[in-house]
């Protein structure tokens, strides 16, 4: 069984920052065998990719939207991966949910994740 727990959300103004973690805990792998991804998704809309990381983080996948802005990172020894965002905008409010998956692949999609958070709360105000 592997639970994700996110926290670090909140409210924040525009061209703010906020540092999400998301922290997991696992019993069958090691933490540097998962994928992690960071989503969110605004009411009324779609989930949308936002960024991931490799098991190891030697590679990333940002959405176009939030490369430069946003940076995720993670420690393999505390089972925890980080999305730090800076230059926040408005259209940034939603709720951010990170997710897992045991594979050498980056993935962007949704569906390919099998484990996910509950989620924190981003608001961005203008």
């Amino acid at each position: 069984q592997v639970h994700l727990v996110e926290s670090g959300g909140g409210l924040v103004q525009a061209g703010g920052s906020l540092r999400l973690s998301c922290v997991v805990t696992e019993r069958y792998y090691t933490f540097n065998s998962y994928a992690m991804g960071w989503f969110r998704q605004a009411p009324g809309k779609e989930r949308e990719f936002v960024v991931a990381i490799s098991g190891n983080g030697d590679r990333t996948v940002y959405a176009d939207s939030v490369r430069g802005r946003f940076t995720i990172s993670r420690d393999n020894a505390e089972n925890t991966v980080y999305l730090q965002m800076n230059s926040l905008k408005p259209e940034g409010t939603a709720s951010y949910s990170c997710a897992a998956r045991a594979t050498h692949e980056v993935p962007r999609d949704s569906w390919s994740y099998d484990y996910w958070g509950q989620g924190t709360q981003v608001t961005v105000s203008s």
